[in-house]
């Protein structure tokens, strides 16, 4: 802990959750939460609770259902041949690219794929826009694929074109979110995800061990009808609520997108402004910690005020690693969803019985563990600039 938290009271900004309901918001993400548990129960503090975490999944599929093991979802040697043999095609439609996250997922697929002989003939990405999106979608059934690997930018607004997929014979296997009125194993194989709730909860611990369990946060939200980021909000909220009684939640802001950075910053330090004695904020993903961080540095506070997020992106594995403002999060395992996701398109393609939603536990990265999880996320060696960050 750095020497500005050693003798006054703390107090954190949020950014990255859902202050109130947003107008549209699917009932199913309130449903999926009432019953997911907030907070690992009777740990005396955050570390404590993050190890008892390890290995569990609390997130529940975008229908309430009940999360099976990734580990669970796998091709017999025949199964394999079987589908190498039959030349299907595959198309990964995006809802943006613009980061390591979905680097990672790109790259597990196509790893996949290839074993499978599945050739991908197209990847897009909607830069978050559902109307781009939709678009993507009647441009790639254009071509007859067999397979659609894909993450909605908005369950309502892009259902028509799913839709369109579904109807046209198209294997979908879904990432973390589904278009409304889908059903899994009717309109969809399945839908794979990170334990977002999951990693809401390990955010939430890891800010309370930065501020030695007492303060006041606020919270920047991604302001959609997003079933992962509201997880996340859900959790991290519900977590610091009934775990922390001495830390205060005092004040929201949404971001849309597409510029998440260039909002989070401008939402930061509109809060940084109101609130002079802030010590911390909570971003729901890296990319708005990235706009969150920049805040923090041009209000001269980051000896000061702390930042826990989601997702090992490289510019908050640096700062961790530096032992800079950022000091926890929760991390997906991208590439291996990847993996999962393709492996699912081959039950498609096969006929075969999946499990309607598969979920890879969250992972609590620190300081202290920064490399060896990177090497776990993202099944490579950590690049130069967070070596050199590290030491090594």
């Amino acid at each position: 802990m750095s020497k500005g938290f050693s003798r006054r009271r703390f107090h954190v900004l949020v950014a990255g959750a859902i202050a109130v309901p947003v107008a549209g918001l699917s009932p199913r993400l309130a449903t999926a939460q009432e019953a997911t548990p907030a907070a690992t129960p009777g740990a005396a503090t955050g570390a404590e609770a993050l190890a008892q975490m390890e290995g569990q999944v609390f997130s529940t599929g975008p229908n309430g259902e009940s999360p099976t093991a990734a580990s669970e979802v796998m091709l017999t040697d025949e199964e394999l041949a079987e589908i190498q043999g039959m030349g299907a095609t595959a198309a990964i439609v995006m809802h943006y690219s613009g980061d390591d996250w979905s680097a990672a997922q790109i790259a597990g697929l196509r790893e996949q794929f290839g074993k499978m002989g599945i050739e991908v003939i197209a990847e897009t990405d909607a830069d978050f826009q559902p109307e781009t999106q939709v678009s993507d979608i009647e441009t790639i059934l254009a071509r007859n694929p067999s397979i659609i690997v894909s993450i909605p930018t908005d369950p309502v607004a892009t259902a028509s074109a799913y839709r369109q997929a579904a109807d046209q014979g198209v294997q979908i296997v879904f990432m973390d979110n589904v278009p409304q009125g889908f059903a899994p194993g009717e309109d969809y194989v399945s839908v794979v995800s990170a334990d977002n709730y999951g990693n809401g909860v390990a955010s939430a611990h890891l800010m309370a061990e930065a501020l030695g369990g007492e303060g006041q946060i606020g919270i920047v939200y991604h302001a959609a009808d997003f079933f992962v980021t509201r997880q996340r909000y859900d959790a991290f909220k519900a977590t610091i609520e009934e775990n922390y009684p001495n830390i205060e939640i005092v004040e929201e802001q949404g971001i849309a997108g597409p510029d998440f950075a260039g909002e989070a910053d401008q939402v930061a330090s509109a809060m940084l402004t109101r609130n002079a004695e802030l010590d911390g904020i909570w971003a729901v993903w890296d990319v708005p910690a990235e706009g969150v961080i920049n805040a923090i540095r041009t209000a001269g506070r980051e000896n000061d005020v702390v930042v826990t997020t989601i997702d090992l992106g490289q510019n908050v594995a640096i700062s961790l690693a530096q032992d800079g403002i950022v000091k926890g999060l929760g991390a997906q395992r991208p590439f291996d969803q990847g993996v999962t996701e393709a492996i699912l398109a081959g039950y498609g393609l096969l006929g075969k019985q999946a499990p309607p939603f598969v979920a890879l536990p969250a992972l609590p990265v620190t300081r202290e563990n920064v490399l060896e999880a990177w090497r776990e996320v993202y099944h490579q060696d950590p690049p130069a600039a967070l070596q050199d960050a590290a030491g090594q």
